[in-house]
């Protein structure tokens, strides 16, 4: 596994666990933030291994749908998880009334999670 690659898993998983303490703090909207910024994370990891980088999100997850849920490489439902907390984090960086909820949160630390341990082993197993 590329070095590359190594890095975006451990910003991911610093990324999950400040999404946690956010959370614990009562700051769903930005724990969903960090949450959504892990699955990025990941996503470019699985990238990057296919020599694959992107200077914005929208590319990202052009890519990563194009790459692996597409192909079937991966479950198509990661794909959806990385856009829906996207969707999430948009609303909780600029959204001024809308209120986002820990449950909110911690389904989205969840999928950071569990999409971290199947692009790990994804990767590994290559």
């Amino acid at each position: 596994m590329r070095d590359a690659a190594l890095k975006r898993f451990v910003k991911a998983e610093r990324s999950i666990a400040a999404a946690r303490a956010l959370l614990e703090h009562g700051d769903p909207d930005f724990s969903i933030a960090r949450g959504y910024y892990a699955l990025l994370y990941v996503a470019e990891a699985l990238l990057v291994e296919r020599g694959l980088r992107f200077r914005m999100h929208g590319g990202v997850h052009s890519a990563f749908g194009e790459h692996f849920a597409k192909t079937g490489l991966l479950d198509a439902k990661f794909h959806r998880w990385l856009i829906d907390a996207f969707d999430l984090r948009s609303t909780a960086d600029y959204g001024l009334d809308v209120v986002l909820t820990a449950d909110d949160a911690a389904r989205t630390i969840e999928r950071a999670e569990e999409f971290l341990k199947v692009a790990r082993a994804f990767l590994e197993a290559r």
